[in-house]
């Protein structure tokens, strides 16, 4: 237990290093889509740009972050395991089951655009983007209020946070149809 505040610290770096690439790869997704529509050769050398710079990205940052993310909160769990039988873990556990998902995913639009295969729009990604945010601050408010938190009032908080990202993307979708970009 000597060591536990250095695994902690460690688990928190790489799950904001891995945040950090979620967030990231998906915004050069939507640059990698609008590169598709442009006239040659611009849309050729942004292109291999984006290919790049995302294959950099998702195997020197993202993916190693995610790993030793995992592998701190499964040492932290091991150390400590009271920790899986308190009710806010159970529900954080869900979370990163879903974040999971959702990297999983990423992965698979990451090795489609390296295929030049495209099956979603840029707006898509942009709302696609918002779904490591909602998983964020669910688990940052989970881990810091724990116990006290009222279930019902997190779900609704959850729900309203959002609805909020939704209609700020349907706003900033007209606003960009408005300057014509």
């Amino acid at each position: 237990m000597a060591y536990y505040n250095y695994i902690k610290s460690l688990h928190l770096i790489f799950v904001i290093t891995w945040f950090a690439g979620l967030f990231y790869i998906v915004r050069l997704f939507v640059y990698q889509i609008e590169a598709a529509v442009k006239p040659s050769p611009e849309k050729e050398i942004l292109q291999n740009q984006y290919k790049i710079m995302t294959y950099r990205l998702w195997y020197i940052i993202t993916w190693p972050s995610g790993v030793l993310a995992t592998i701190f909160g499964l040492t932290m769990l091991y150390l400590n395991p009271g920790l899986m039988q308190l009710d806010f873990m159970q529900v954080k556990f869900g979370f990163v089951f879903l974040l999971f998902l959702y990297h999983a995913k990423c992965h698979q639009i990451y090795l489609e655009l390296q295929r030049d295969e495209i099956r979603y729009t840029s707006n898509f990604m942009r709302l696609w983007n918002e779904g490591a945010t909602i998983i964020l601050f669910a688990v940052v408010f989970l881990i810091i209020v724990k116990d006290a938190i009222n279930w019902i009032y997190g779900v609704i908080g959850i729900l309203l946070f959002s609805i909020l990202i939704m209609l700020g993307f349907r706003f900033y979708k007209k606003i960009r149809q408005r300057n014509g970009s």
